[in-house]
């Protein structure tokens, strides 16, 4: 369509009238601008005032003409920064996406070495040599209740040797090669562990049943077990250290005295075996053999004067004899 066929068709401009206005409009301006870029004062003091009212009078008109730029640079500024913000953003979930297997990693090797401190951590009383061991559970083995674990009798692990783990005893050493032992956990029916309350010293038995919590049988005194009483290995039989925690006495469903083992408080893959065979080896046989007074040395010979006091003793010691022998003799004389 037209210009002439729409609504304007009958709209006329002057385009005299338009054309004075628009000079005379460039003409002012361009006066303003002149005024308003006179750097010099010196020449002409009534310039000064004239200067001074068109600055005036330039300045807010000068804003008003400067903010739309302004708005526009900061819209541009504010575009331009979201677009860097999106790829910034990609190139940061990238960054995850990359770090993100390092992380796990990371968090993985932590509790490991958090492990391995608390279990390098444990210490025997008396002391007992130990090597670290890492179990993975075994299904097609003789027993139930047991896992095997990645050192043997090249680490000179023992069959009988106590096997714990950070928090207390998980079983005992059944089987070695040179590089894999099979280790029998206590829950296990063929388990048999002396061991004592702590609070009173009784003595009992914690026997395996298959369940998660071993029975305690033949228990000696009446009264002598509480629930929540700690347990302990006994030492009864030299085949375990007196002293590692076992795990806390309390009822079961059926009546009996029952164990929680503390070894349940975390995962079993990370153990330690004790290698401990017997008190014997604690101990040097050499200086239980030893006479009593081996170790003491032959007193050396006295000098001259260490020679002089020991005489004039055995002299003051031999007077006082004799004082003691003539005094009777003495007193009985005028009867």
């Amino acid at each position: 369509m037209a210009f002439r066929d729409g609504p304007f068709d009958q709209l006329k401009v002057p385009l005299a009238w338009t054309a004075a206005v628009a000079v005379v409009i460039a003409l002012i301006a361009s006066v303003l601008m002149i005024l308003a870029d006179r750097r010099n004062d010196g020449g002409a003091h009534g310039y000064g005032p004239v200067r001074a009212g068109f600055d005036a009078v330039l300045a807010p008109v000068n804003g008003v003409l400067a903010a739309p730029v302004r708005w526009v640079g900061g819209a541009s500024d504010y575009v331009g920064s979201y677009f860097n913000a999106v790829d910034e953003n990609r190139r940061l979930r990238r960054q995850v996406a990359e770090l993100q297997p390092w992380r796990d990693q990371a968090i993985a090797l932590k509790n490991v070495n958090a492990r391995y401190e608390a279990m390098l951590g444990l210490r025997t009383e008396p002391p007992v040599a130990m090597a670290t061991a890492r179990s993975v559970s075994e299904s097609r083995g003789p027993f139930a209740h047991a896992r095997l674990l990645d050192t043997g009798a090249g680490q000179g692990v023992r069959i009988g040797n106590p096997v714990i783990n950070e928090h207390g005893l998980v079983g005992r050493v059944v089987g070695t090669t040179d590089g894999v032992s099979r280790m029998l956990l206590v829950t296990d029916v063929a388990s048999r562990v002396p061991v004592l309350i702590d609070r009173t010293d009784a003595r009992a038995i914690l026997t395996g049943d298959g369940s998660g919590n071993p029975r305690l049988e033949f228990v000696r005194g009446v009264g002598s077990i509480q629930a929540g009483d700690r347990v302990l290995t006994s030492g009864d039989g030299g085949g375990v250290p007196r002293g590692v925690p076992i795990g806390v006495a309390a009822r079961g469903i059926d009546g009996s005295w029952r164990v929680k083992l503390f070894s349940d408080r975390g995962a079993i893959d990370y153990v330690r075996v004790m290698l401990f065979e017997d008190f014997g080896q604690l101990v040097d046989p050499e200086a239980l053999n030893a006479p009593p007074l081996a170790g003491l040395a032959t007193a050396p010979a006295p000098d001259a004067v260490q020679a002089s006091a020991i005489g004039d003793a055995a002299a003051r010691r031999a007077r006082q004899a004799d004082t003691a022998t003539t005094a009777p003799a003495t007193a009985e004389a005028p009867e």
